[in-house]
């Protein structure tokens, strides 16, 4: 993709319908694949603030299905909200119209951009600071499978093929560690053999999905904390943001990755181990926050299998990660040669502490099946 020419970005804005004359722009959030920015607009005594961003096409091949998948399910939930008495200007994101009432604007030279309305007085938490917090996050992404619950999800595009699929995800490992490009492979033998045990376990979701056991559905795919608006006043969710990656899949991969991230005691890429841990109590403040806004939507079977997509998510995180260590860093971004290394092994530890404590999160999950 092009670099953006700063000098541009007004005439950007003028494409999308706006309310009032430009007043000024600047970059916004720490986003690491879009490029944000907050615009400020002034319509005689009101001001308007808006968010542009341009879609990363090296990421999103198809941006135009992307678009079509956000404004289909934004639409969605606008109604729904609006039908329960919510504020639908607050409580999921609004797309703009470009002025040929697309959703999306497409520059000759910058490539495609979109816009948001801006919601005010809310803020992005960038880890797990409580309990509470989690619960809060757990609830705004249950009371979004709960609106989604009948939106049909086969409707929507794959925007990133077989992003979930386990078993396609272990054989990717599999050719790198043949390749072994860097020869880094002796170095690891301990965490090679780790994932060449869990072999079995990759298939679990996947083969219960093919027998209609679990339910399609739509799913966010990126549940992290940071991915989701809270009220500055009251502290609770309010918004879901961040719908690049809404596609068709199971309501076990959004709980999973949302534990994945959450209920670790440690970054994602903490060197020292020691420091890593599974915090069992974090992971009931979720699957109560969860269940107790989605459960009434969710099959018993997807309830019963929460702890699988837990350590689903977390495995196959980890997984990824040795991959692309093997491979020679060329995916995720790193800062130090071990760096994917690093993130590795504090996802295989915490599946370690799951598994320790495996009977206390099924019993967990399970007193929220009803008899």
């Amino acid at each position: 993709m092009k670099a953006i020419k700063e000098e541009f970005l007004p005439q950007i804005s003028e494409n999308f319908q706006f309310k009032g004359e430009f007043v000024g722009m600047l970059p916004y959030g720490n986003g690491h694949i879009n490029d944000t920015f907050s615009v400020f607009y002034q319509e005689e005594e009101q001001a308007h603030r808006y968010i542009l961003q341009r879609i990363n096409t090296n990421v999103f091949k198809k941006p135009v299905e992307l678009m079509e998948n956000i404004q289909g399910v934004t639409q969605y939930l606008y109604d729904a909200i609006s039908n329960a008495g919510g504020d639908p200007y607050r409580e999921t994101l609004n797309l703009v119209p470009a002025l040929d009432g697309k959703f999306y604007f497409v520059d000759e030279d910058s490539g495609y951009w979109r816009a948001f309305l801006f919601i005010e007085d809310a803020v992005t938490l960038q880890a797990v600071r409580n309990k509470k917090d989690f619960y809060n996050s757990a609830c705004a992404f249950g009371k979004f499978q709960l609106l989604l619950a009948d939106y049909p999800a086969s409707s929507l595009h794959e925007t990133i093929p077989l992003f979930h699929d386990t078993p396609s995800r272990f054989r990717q490992f599999k050719e790198a560690l043949s390749a072994d490009v860097k020869g880094r492979a002796k170095n690891v033998h301990d965490e090679i053999n780790f994932v060449l045990k869990n072999e079995e376990f990759t298939h679990t979701l996947v083969d219960m999905q093919n027998k209609g056991q679990l339910p399609l559905r739509v799913t966010h795919n990126d549940t992290k904390l940071n991915n989701i608006l809270m009220d500055k006043k009251t502290g609770k969710g309010i918004c879901v943001i961040d719908l690049d990656t809404v596609m068709p899949g199971l309501s076990l991969y959004d709980f999973g990755d949302s534990i994945r991230f959450g209920a670790s005691t440690a970054d994602e890429d903490e060197k020292d181990l020691s420091k890593v841990h599974f915090d069992i109590e974090l992971f009931k403040a979720y699957t109560e926050g969860f269940l107790n806004t989605a459960g009434g939507v969710l099959t018993d079977a997807e309830i019963e299998y929460l702890p699988e997509g837990s350590r689903m998510m977390t495995l196959e995180c980890g997984m990824r990660f040795l991959t692309d260590y093997l491979s020679g860093d060329v995916y995720f971004k790193t800062q130090r040669e071990e760096h994917n290394l690093d993130r590795c092994r504090t996802q295989f530890k915490l599946i370690k502490e799951m598994d320790e404590q495996w009977d206390d999160m099924k019993n967990t999950v399970r007193g929220y099946i009803k008899p």
